[in-house]
């Protein structure tokens, strides 16, 4: 009895080590750096962009979308200088035409970009060799369901896309999960792992095809995960306010992307996320990133000085290019010596 006792209890430990390989709870980020006076600003004159905006690289160009223009909704320019090439993407419901524009997801090999317009269920695609001939109008890739579809995802090729997939729940709620997903087909399957204690999932989401993880950060949780391309879980990492409660009124984790070897995440350490006017009155942005290695741990924070919206990463020059909410509009930020 006793070496059966014995036996169950080390089967027992061995097993709770095995689980806590994939938990890492970080109770104290408090390498903090300050960026402010690194961070340049991107004077956009030729073109006014609304504060509902999200900025993109592909090739040779920066892209900004901007879903409260009134005529074109996507605005092009040089990435290195800045400067204003043209805006595309008519407002409307003719051919060609956007109606409500969504996520712009990137194919650098066949040197195109499609755009999501959630009003037609519709993705169009640009050719980038073609968005300078003011008589262009783009392709229709494919046509999506109303029922399941990508809120946002990385293009790997027509038959493996891997995304955060948003699914209706009623009439005024969904659920929120990432998926591969077959454009040539429209399949979509979503990953095994889901975890067990969140019950209302918000995500921001990013992949690493080099490294071959994606990521998931928890919009009102502390709380980020990794798993591999084929969904099974890496790590969890739990920051030190985490908790399983249901909630929209707090803010963490905003945008997140893989920049090289690193995971740079936008951050708010559990703030009130309206501030002291509650619903309805503004957002308030966190003015931090946080830095991870590409196993979650822990290296840095840089405190950028300004209000974050949302960034993009421009891997050719190793610099984020961030949309502000604040004296500046745009800015970037080089990464070399930072990170």
């Amino acid at each position: 009895m006793n070496r059966l006792f014995c036996f169950l209890f080390v089967i027992t430990c061995w097993s709770c080590t095995q689980y806590s390989q994939t938990e890492k709870y970080q109770k104290k980020r408090n390498n903090v750096l300050n960026v402010r006076d690194k961070v340049k600003e991107i004077l956009i004159e030729d073109v006014f962009i609304s504060n509902i905006s999200y900025p993109y690289i592909i090739g040779r160009y920066f892209i900004v979308r901007d879903y409260n223009s009134h005529d074109k909704l996507v605005h092009i320019f040089d990435k290195n200088e800045f400067n204003y090439i043209t805006s595309i993407a008519q407002r409307g419901e003719g051919p060609g035409e956007i109606l409500n524009i969504g996520y712009i997801a990137t194919d650098e090999a066949n040197r195109r970009f499609y755009v999501s317009d959630w009003g037609k269920q519709k993705i169009f695609s640009y050719d980038l060799d073609s968005i300078l001939n003011p008589l262009y109008i783009p392709e229709v890739k494919m046509e999506t369901n109303v029922g399941r579809f990508p809120l946002e995802y990385l293009y790997i090729n027509d038959t493996l896309c891997i995304g955060s997939v948003v699914e209706p729940i009623g009439n005024s709620d969904y659920k929120q999960l990432v998926a591969k997903w077959n454009m040539a087909t429209g399949e979509i399957k979503p990953m095994i792992y889901e975890h067990p204690e969140i019950e209302k999932k918000r995500i921001s989401f990013a992949v690493s095809a080099k490294y071959g993880v994606y990521v998931e950060c928890y919009s009102h949780h502390d709380l980020m995960t990794l798993c591999s391309l084929d969904g099974e879980l890496k790590y969890n990492i739990y920051g030190k306010k985490w908790n399983n409660r249901k909630t929209n009124a707090v803010s963490f984790y905003g945008d997140v992307m893989f920049c090289n070897d690193k995971i740079v995440a936008i951050y708010s350490p559990g703030e009130d996320r309206f501030g002291e006017r509650g619903l309805g009155s503004k957002v308030n942005h966190p003015t931090k990133v946080v830095i991870f290695d590409i196993e979650g741990n822990y290296l840095k924070t840089l405190d950028i000085g300004y209000s974050i919206v949302n960034f993009c990463y421009d891997k050719e020059n190793n610099r984020i290019i961030i949309h502000f909410d604040d004296d500046i509009q745009f800015g970037y930020l080089d990464l070399d010596g930072v990170i």
